[in-house]
């Protein structure tokens, strides 16, 4: 339980990373004219991360799971692809990735990287990730407590995206002549 209570705690301290160059990306995005859309369903984002990450800890403890090895390592392996596959995006996505829905107006969408191959490459990763972390210490109610949750706050979350960067497509950029 030692290791997989470390590996836990790296995630959580990789969701401090993501949200200092969030919000470093933020103030960016803002200076220039950033508008942010979907404030409302923020908090309970954030609610269910940090819910996720706690029943990682708390489910195995309390309801006494054991680490199965057949079980475990594919999801770690899992666990570890989305990690890749999140900084991808923020590497590609660069100044303009944020943790909160925030568009520069004008701003064309990035088409290189992952998100050549997918509309929404990062949440596909929070998606696997949601998944695969409880179940390496077989944490499955958490795991599906967290997939049944979040597929409801993705369809919100990406209709919200979705909308946001059609408007802003409309919309001139930032300090552009009238």
């Amino acid at each position: 339980m030692t290791a997989y209570v470390v590996l836990v705690l790296l995630v959580v301290a990789e969701r401090f990373a993501e949200l200092s160059v969030a919000r470093r990306n933020g103030a960016w995005s803002r200076a220039r004219g950033g508008l942010e859309h979907g404030a409302g369903h923020y908090p309970v984002m954030v609610a269910l991360h940090t819910a996720l990450l706690a029943g990682c800890l708390v489910e195995p403890w309390v309801a006494d799971r054991p680490f199965q090895p057949l079980l475990g390592w594919p999801a770690l392996a899992l666990v570890l692809a989305a990690q890749g596959l999140r900084w991808w995006c923020i590497a590609t996505l660069g100044r303009r990735w944020h943790t909160r829905v925030l568009i520069v107006p004008g701003l064309p969408l990035v088409a290189s990287g992952p998100y050549r191959l997918l509309r929404h490459p990062n949440y596909l990763a929070v998606v696997v990730e949601g998944a695969a972390l409880p179940l390496v210490h077989s944490a499955w109610v958490t795991a599906v407590g967290f997939s049944v949750l979040n597929a409801a706050l993705l369809s919100v979350r990406i209709r919200c995206e979705d909308d946001a960067l059609a408007s802003a497509r409309a919309l001139p950029a930032a300090g552009a002549a009238r």
